[in-house]
């Protein structure tokens, strides 16, 4: 399956999502595709309401929740901080299972 999310306000398409996909999956892949080293967070919008997903929460299994509302879900990637590459456990790097990211034009 696939997600499509809001970067900097272009739309993108996660694709190679399965029910097990978390959210930290969506997030590393994305984060991947910009080139752009930092913290996100992954926020589903519906209507006038923001919720910021945790990092083990999985996207479509979200989705599968919210029913006929499902359809009217916005996800957005959002920055929230540098990279903690300052750290040395920080080096621990870890391949997105998620192998395709298109831009939506």
């Amino acid at each position: 399956m696939e997600l499509k999310v809001w970067v900097d306000g272009v739309v993108r398409v996660v694709c190679g999502l399965s029910q097990e996909t978390s959210c930290q999956d969506v997030v590393i892949a994305l984060a991947q595709a910009i080139g752009q080293t930092g913290r996100y967070v992954l926020i589903q919008r519906l209507r006038d309401t923001e919720r910021q997903l945790l990092a083990t929460e999985r996207p479509l299994e979200s989705l599968a929740k919210l029913g006929q509302h499902g359809n009217e879900v916005q996800f957005f990637l959002r920055r929230t901080g540098p990279s903690s590459s300052d750290g040395p456990s920080s080096k621990q790097e870890r391949q997105s299972p998620l192998p395709l990211i298109e831009n939506m034009h």
